[in-house]
């Protein structure tokens, strides 16, 4: 098996593509990236394709992170999958609400690459 099939896939999920591109420059040392604009593209990126983890934006036009992560959680396909938000929300209720839809861990923008990684690598084993 070639290095690059043994890579884990992170799907990024923010309607910004400087957010993405920060997050995809990050990650693609280590992983396998996919990037979506929107929930619902990462739904049908998540259904179509093999997907390890997803990184969330909460705030986004139309179908909002949490939305699309209470239909990864759903979907027993998708279920599985460790989403971790990313997002510039930062009171309490916001993290608890992620927590109650699914998501692993909550971390808040802009985001420490060291954090990331940490959280990443620990949702991945």
């Amino acid at each position: 098996m070639s290095t690059v099939q043994q890579r884990k896939t992170v799907l990024i999920v923010d309607d910004t593509p400087d957010n993405i591109t920060l997050l995809a420059g990050l990650l693609k040392d280590q992983y396998n990236t996919k990037v979506a604009t929107s929930g619902a593209t990462a739904l049908q990126i998540v259904a179509s394709s093999q997907v390890d983890l997803i990184l969330l934006d909460i705030m986004m036009p139309g179908m909002d992170g949490y939305e699309t992560c209470r239909r990864l959680k759903a979907d027993p396909a998708s279920s599985g999958i460790p989403v971790i938000f990313l997002t510039a929300k930062s009171q309490p209720e916001d993290e608890a609400k992620g927590r109650s839809v699914g998501a692993v861990e909550f971390l808040r923008k802009p985001v420490s690459p060291p954090v990331l990684f940490g959280y990443v690598a620990a949702n991945l084993r």
